[in-house]
């Protein structure tokens, strides 16, 4: 078995770390290249840094964060939010991150999928998704959620790894903040169906919670922000704990 990763991620609004729930009322959450660091150190296995307005509000991911980031940390990172192009992903690289994650611009466009993986390899290339139930379907939205689309979630996920996505990063909208745990279900579906790693992300509440998500969901990482961010789960902890129930991680 892989070992499971622990992934916590730092949504970035305006150069500061927030955290809100169902995706709004956002709080501050700190420096998100001291939050990092300090991340690195505790044995968290990779980092994800979402510029969560840079679709919405029109602008790029800035690569000077990316370059910052990558001065102060050891471990591998993803960076997305804005990048719409084989350019805008260029630059990321090219300021030391180790992957890009794209939505909005992918749904899109789907051959930016493609377009990426081709020039970059599937390795480099994190879909992100971000969908909630509605009407008994699971949905894709756009732009940090504001806009649902007609696409299924389940059809969505298996055309971008046919693409040459190497990773899919699924958010459950009707989770995210709630820390009630993850959505098992769905993410146990996409990992059945995919070739890929699956990164669940929404819900995270808890030790156990991930304990689920590992076991039940069969996910390959587990995501997540306020808990780690306001200390209310240590990642030292959390490790400790899976491989005190089995879990393989690193």
């Amino acid at each position: 078995m892989l070992a499971k990763r622990i992934i916590p991620c730092l949504d970035i609004k305006d150069g500061r770390t927030v955290k809100g729930v169902n995706f709004v009322n956002l709080r501050d959450a700190g420096d998100p290249v001291e939050l990092g660091s300090a991340y690195s150190e505790q044995g968290a296995d990779e980092l994800v840094f979402l510029d969560i307005t840079a679709t919405h509000e029109k602008r790029k991911t800035m690569s000077e964060l990316a370059r910052s980031i990558a001065r102060h940390l050891n471990i591998p990172f993803t960076i997305g939010g804005g990048i719409t192009s084989t350019l805008d992903a260029d630059a990321m690289l090219a300021a030391g991150a180790d992957k890009v994650s794209i939505n909005s611009a992918a749904v899109r466009n789907p051959a930016l999928i493609d377009e990426l993986a081709l020039n970059f390899g599937s390795q480099f290339v994190v879909l992100a998704v971000d969908a909630r139930q509605m009407d008994g379907e699971w949905i894709v939205h756009l732009n940090g959620g504001r806009i649902p689309t007609e696409l299924r979630l389940f059809d969505w996920v298996k055309e971008a790894e046919n693409r040459g996505a190497g990773e899919i990063l699924f958010t459950s909208m009707d989770h995210d903040g709630t820390k009630a745990g993850f959505a098992l279900e769905a993410t146990a579906r996409i990992s059945e169906m995919l070739s890929i790693p699956v990164i669940a992300s929404g819900g995270a509440g808890n030790m156990e919670h991930f304990k689920d998500v590992f076991t039940t969901g069969k996910a390959d990482a587990g995501l997540a922000a306020s808990i780690f961010h306001f200390h209310e789960v240590d990642i030292p902890d959390l490790k400790g704990y899976l491989k005190s129930e089995g879990i393989v991680v690193r």
